[in-house]
């Protein structure tokens, strides 16, 4: 079978395996305990089945478990015993609670694992090894962090995944690598699948165990993408043009959290993109839609930095970087304190 056959077959194996399974985690979530109580932080008024994570996790491993003798399986192992680590994590922390520290401590180890099979950052020349490793070690751990922040509001923290795993399917199918599309096609379909049932008004969550899994599996990705017509001083910024959304609500919170001496990584806040947007008028579909938008652009532009040269790359990675440093200005000087809308989960 062809590459653009498999990856196909793979999307439609794990979209099915979404929708038809979402609902019946949904049904036994209440008899696992894996529902998300209302209190005076959550906008939801009754208790929200979270279960939703298992269903995206399975999905995605099975089909690629599945086509593998079709697809180079090898370090695609590493992705998934790291991306399964890191949901067991956020399962036991959806279930009974976990420290913000032993979460991290595991992320590293799940990043440990990619660094052992040989998946690293390679922008830096091979003499500086360790540093590319550091920077492996930060990415990773940075960009599963980021979905689970950016996980506050129905359908954002999934349908951004989604949209970049269009994008990782498309670059990954452009420069001919096979695994690395099945796995985004993979994951494109079971967040396709879930979102069915988590955009507004959401009736599951997919919780810790999903978001971290999404951010640690597209983090993979985007280190396992490479661009052979052109060079890495130009291509390093095409996953982080894919994955810009995360990336600025993430620094957003912790300019913004650093700014009032609070604890980044321990402080609940309605201070995220989304939040801020409900405060200025928008719907939560709206705000929702206002992030697929965003990522669809930044997606796009991404496209284009695999085939600029080192000036029309660098001009596209400068002009990003100064949309999000205004828009972290602009949010900031507005900033009045928690704002209405969804509070994170």
């Amino acid at each position: 079978m062809s590459a653009a056959t498999i990856a196909m077959l793979i999307f439609a194996g794990s979209l099915v395996l979404a929708i038809s399974g979402t609902p019946l985690a949904r049904l036994i979530a209440p008899r696992m305990g894996m529902v998300d109580q209302p209190d005076a932080r959550k906008i939801h008024a009754r208790p929200m089945p979270h279960l939703g994570g298992a269903v995206i996790v399975l999905a995605s491993m099975a089909v690629v478990v599945l086509f593998r003798n079709q697809i180079e399986f090898g370090q695609l192992v590493s992705i998934l015993l790291g991306g399964a680590l890191v949901s067991l994590l956020g399962a036991l922390d959806d279930r009974w609670g976990l420290s913000p520290f032993v979460k991290l401590a595991g992320q590293f180890l799940a990043a440990g694992i990619l660094i052992a099979s040989g998946v690293t950052v390679r922008v830096l020349p091979e003499e500086l090894h360790a540093l590319n490793v550091l920077l492996t070690a930060l990415w990773v751990v940075g960009i599963t962090n980021a979905f689970n922040l950016l996980d506050n509001m129905d359908g954002l923290s999934s349908g951004v995944a989604a949209v970049a795993a269009v994008f990782f399917t498309l670059l990954a199918a452009m420069s001919n690598q096979s695994h690395v599309s099945a796995l985004s096609a993979a994951v494109l379909g079971a967040t396709l699948g879930f979102i069915i049932y988590n955009f507004n008004p959401a009736s599951i969550f997919m919780g810790d165990s999903g978001s971290l899994f999404l951010g640690f599996v597209l983090a993979s990705i985007g280190i396992k993408l490479r661009f052979p017509d052109n060079v890495p001083f130009v291509t390093w910024m095409v996953p982080v043009l894919v994955l810009a959304v995360p990336l600025f609500d993430t620094t957003l919170v912790f300019v913004s959290r650093l700014r009032r001496r609070l604890n980044p990584l321990t402080t609940p806040g309605k201070d995220h993109t989304s939040h801020r947007l409900v405060a200025a008028g928008f719907t939560t579909r709206e705000t929702v839609m206002v992030h697929y938008l965003a990522s669809g652009g930044f997606g796009l532009l991404a496209v284009f930095v695999t085939q600029a040269n080192a000036v029309e790359g660098y001009v596209a990675g400068g002009v990003a970087a100064l949309i999000g440093v205004f828009g972290i200005v602009r949010f900031e000087l507005n900033y009045q304190g928690d704002v209405a809308g969804e509070s994170a989960r």
